[in-house]
């Protein structure tokens, strides 16, 4: 398979996720009547408005949730779309951006610290590809890692994405001011990148920094069921 050369034009392009799969990661976390519901998935921004309603009424079915939680579920999901939607459209920069990625998160028994650099210029990218790689790697057996891992990759990654529409809105408005600052930023991320090409070569947009490997190994560490029910305890705490 050949892999996607890199682009390191400064032209800006249309908004939308730097990965292969143009999807929208959603997090929810509902609360009705001390009953609590807490999700996070990726959606298709392409999909009609009305399979949110589905999905909704299913996942209330489901998980034998009150029948309240389907508008809210709805209604959160819809509010995040409509976020979504409203930069498509817009200019954003993507080109000579290597931008940092940590993971630091909890799944079940399952502890994960990550540091890694992640090509935000690579529209070819597939962060579910990553995690799978990462769980088989590592030996990680558990199935709801990966997608939480995939998940946490498109949270920053959209974050990111939708700082980039800002930075080319403002461009827009001082361009001429910015003139220089924008080009010594390009020169220097451009060094990077075409470094980090020389490197790990074409077919990964993620990649580790030589020195930093010793410092940013991925550490996974399994909890017994005493300090989860620990851990659980504290989030409930900083909660209420």
């Amino acid at each position: 398979m050949k892999a996607p050369a890199l682009s390191f034009s400064k032209a800006p392009v249309k908004f939308r996720m730097p990965t292969s799969a143009n999807l929208v990661p959603i997090r929810l976390d509902i609360e009705i009547d001390g009953q609590r519901f807490k999700d996070a998935f990726t959606w298709n921004p392409s999909d009609p408005d009305s399979e949110v309603v589905v999905f909704a009424k299913r996942t209330v079915k489901d998980l034998k949730l009150p029948p309240a939680f389907i508008a809210q579920i709805a209604s959160s999901i819809q509010t995040q779309l409509a976020e979504f939607r409203s930069y498509e459209g817009q200019d954003m920069y993507s080109g000579e951006k290597i931008v940092p990625i940590k993971l630091d998160l909890r799944v079940n028994h399952t502890l994960i610290k990550d540091q890694f650099l992640w090509d935000m210029n690579n529209f070819e990218s597939d962060p579910e590809e990553f995690a799978r790689t990462f769980c088989k790697d590592l030996g990680i057996e558990d199935p709801e890692v990966g997608p939480a891992i995939a998940f946490a990759i498109r949270e920053q990654l959209y974050e990111i994405a939708t700082q980039s529409v800002a930075s080319a809105r403002e461009s827009r408005i001082s361009k001429k001011g910015r003139r220089g600052t924008e080009h010594a930023t390009s020169s220097k991320s451009s060094g990077s990148a075409l470094d980090l090409v020389k490197l790990f070569g074409y077919r990964s947009s993620v990649v580790r920094k030589r020195k930093d490997w010793d410092v940013y190994e991925p550490i996974v560490d399994h909890l017994s069921n005493e300090e989860v029910d620990a851990l659980e305890a504290r989030e409930d705490r900083n909660i209420r």
